[in-house]
């Protein structure tokens, strides 16, 4: 089944800060907060969202489809798509834009400050969703805000299932909105702390909105993931990795988990799984796309932790 991947390519400026934050972050002064942190390593990745999943994607053998909107910068990452033979049939660029830019700095217990830039991401609601780009199942994931309403509206109109996964951009939007994504999806994930920012914003609790859709989504980091699904509440354990190096991107892997096991037929408890096995894997590398392992290395791993074939 053909994927839609309605979401950001970014550039991810990774920096690590040989030191925590919390102890150089002053809480009773945080109301005239002026603070530098050194970074001596610094690494340029390719990211984004939707680039992201693509690339778990393709990993697990989907057939991922991206549409997004990048700047004049954005040559080498098209050269990189072309090198994984992934479409960029609905990538559209925007010259007079850069291609948005994260600036992520990590701290030893792998808390995140992230500055970001979107450029051509605001221009994302250039790119149309139609029939007939033969898709089966999408995601809007963060992504320019207009870019996301469309999309949305776009995918309910031509009844596509697609998962909500608001991400960083949840902020862009108020309760009113946020109720019309879930209103319009199948289904909906979010991180502990999304989750309560849209409990908050829409005056509903996670499990009324679980309602809504097929199945909403929980992840909590390393206590594993709840998925809510048809009444039920299903509690995924966090697979153990190997080596926790960098978390960025693994909440890209882990979609792109979720987005195979739907588009397979697979059941709750056995998606939930690949998912968490995917960000295990994913948070053994540096940057967002590094990991590698064929289709057959992970259903190996995932026999290794599970005791059965996926």
């Amino acid at each position: 089944m053909r994927i839609l991947l309605c979401g950001s390519i970014a550039y991810d400026n990774i920096m690590v800060f040989p030191g925590r934050f919390k102890e150089h972050i002053l809480p009773e002064q945080i109301h005239i907060l002026n603070v530098a942190f050194l970074v001596p390593e610094m690494r340029k990745e390719f990211g984004g969202c939707a680039g992201n999943i693509a690339y778990n994607l393709k990993m697990l053998g989907g057939d991922p489809l991206i549409m997004a909107t990048v700047g004049s910068d954005s040559l080498a990452y098209r050269e990189r798509l072309e090198r994984l033979e992934l479409s960029q049939e609905c990538v559209r660029q925007v010259p007079e834009a850069f291609t948005a830019q994260a600036f992520i700095t990590t701290d030893l217990d792998d808390n995140q400050i992230t500055a970001f830039h979107p450029g051509a991401m605001n221009y994302a609601h250039l790119n149309r969703v139609t029939p007939d780009l033969g898709v089966g199942l999408a995601i809007v994931a963060p992504d320019g805000r207009e870019g996301m309403l469309e999309h949305a509206r776009d995918l309910a109109a031509h009844r596509i299932p697609f998962m909500f996964d608001p991400g960083q951009g949840l902020p862009m939007f108020s309760g009113e909105e946020l109720l019309g994504f879930v209103g319009r999806a199948t289904y909906v994930a979010v991180n502990d702390y999304e989750g309560k920012l849209l409990e908050e914003r829409t005056g509903r609790t996670l499990q009324a909105l679980a309602g809504m859709v097929k199945a909403l989504i929980l992840t909590r980091g390393g206590e594993g993931s709840v998925i809510y699904a048809g009444g039920e509440r299903i509690d995924i354990p966090a697979v153990p990795a190997k080596a926790v190096v960098d978390p960025t991107g693994c909440g890209d892997a882990y979609r792109a988990g979720l987005l195979y096991g739907i588009a397979s037929g697979r059941d709750w408890r056995s998606t939930g799984q690949l998912a968490s096995l995917m960000g295990s894997l994913k948070i053994s590398a540096r940057g967002g796309q590094n990991h590698w392992l064929d289709r057959d290395a992970i259903a190996t791993e995932y026999r290794r932790h599970f005791g059965r074939d996926f």
